[in-house]
């Protein structure tokens, strides 16, 4: 139980941070998803959520810490773990929608764009000329993924005859089930999934349409361009700490490691890692590469426009976009951080929602048969 409570405590712990930067990572004119011209960056209904959000996240953030333990031990016998973080990450979103709705609604009272021109901007270039993938950046996941294979099937002959169970990011010696491939190799198979679905990521970013600055075009899709190598090399670079930590994981079921505080205290790390190089990569970058430096010749660009107010098109504090006029199929999300979600907007993306639901509706019935040893 110490080894599962001490996971929970440090999933908290990253939810919680993860929370509390993702203000901080959005650009200056998207104040929790709400877009606002650059005069009302500063205005005094946003800092006051701003602090205010500060607060519930710490607060929720210590609520969660506190009711792990009784948690964990109200689940029974089964020790079902992550219960508290379960809970902390919708908490952490309603906290979010709370300052979501309370700076649109100052901006409405407000007419924060009254009297200003609003327009758009687009890189045609991006389609002629897209941004490069640095594929080299892949390779350690690879490798970890290969390491993983190989240690498992040389491994499998000489497995018991049953195995401990994964608990969150630990492994539960007390629970253990029977022996099968897809038992054995779960940990190879994420571990491929997540290698193989980076190449696609990387495709699909390429493409996605771009949020650019309509005061500064030129500028920001130059920036945009460096934003989004940087977010592909975080990205694989992602893929490779996620296969470490599930390559330590597989090590605990096939009993080469034997599980323990440090043990499940170094698993996390790897992930760990991975999230504060998100966050430096976005404080220092910024959202869309706002915060890069201009160029020579840049600093006087300036177009007298005002990014278009389309408030209209973003619904749940700016993660859900719908726009049937626009032929975008991914856009920029507009909560903090490298995100991207799906115009819903778009026929195809309720196609690829119906053909993963259908997929998990048969997996869930068993229609999708898994090997047996």
């Amino acid at each position: 139980m110490t080894m599962l409570l001490v996971a929970d405590l440090l999933l908290v712990a990253l939810v919680t941070a993860a929370a509390w930067a993702m203000p901080a990572l959005a650009r200056p004119s998207l104040p929790f998803g709400v877009r606002v011209p650059p005069g009302r960056v500063t205005d005094r209904a946003v800092t006051e959520q701003r602090r205010v959000y500060t607060r519930r996240v710490l607060g929720l953030g210590a609520l969660a810490a506190l009711a792990a333990p009784p948690l964990l031990m109200l689940s029974g016998p089964e020790r079902v773990p992550a219960l508290a973080p379960a809970v902390l990450v919708p908490a952490d979103a309603v906290a979010y929608y709370l300052a979501y709705r309370a700076v649109r609604t100052a901006k409405s009272h407000g007419n924060w764009y009254a009297g200003s021109r609003q327009g758009v901007t687009a890189d045609t270039t991006l389609r002629t000329d897209p941004v490069r993938v640095p594929w080299l950046w892949l390779a350690p996941a690879a490798l970890v993924l290969i390491a993983g294979a190989v240690t498992g099937i040389t491994r499998y002959g000489g497995l018991p005859a049953t195995l401990p169970t994964q608990r969150g990011m630990g492994v539960d010696l007390a629970h253990r089930v029977g022996t099968t491939p897809p038992i054995a190799f779960a940990p190879v198979l994420v571990q491929a999934v997540l290698t193989v679905l980076m190449p696609l990521l990387a495709a699909g970013l390429t493409r996605a349409r771009p949020e650019l600055d309509a005061a500064r075009p030129a500028g920001s899709a130059r920036r945009y361009r460096a934003y989004l190598k940087g977010v592909i090399r975080l990205a694989f670079a992602t893929a490779a700490c996620a296969n470490l930590s599930v390559f330590l994981i597989a090590l605990q079921i096939w009993e080469i490691l034997r599980p323990s505080v440090i043990v499940t205290v170094v698993t996390y790390l790897p992930l760990g890692a991975a999230l504060v190089a998100w966050i430096v990569f976005e404080l220092r970058v910024g959202q869309a590469g706002h915060r890069l430096p201009p160029e020579p010749g840049e600093e006087a660009e300036d177009s007298d426009l005002v990014q278009r107010d389309d408030d209209r098109h973003w619904h749940l504090g700016g993660f859900v976009y719908a726009n049937r006029a626009d032929p975008a199929l991914y856009v920029h999300q507009r909560a903090g951080g490298a995100s991207w979600t799906m115009n819903l907007g778009h026929p195809l993306t309720w196609a690829v929602l119906a053909a993963v639901l259908v997929v998990a509706l048969l997996a869930a019935a068993g229609a999708i048969p898994l090997p047996a040893r």
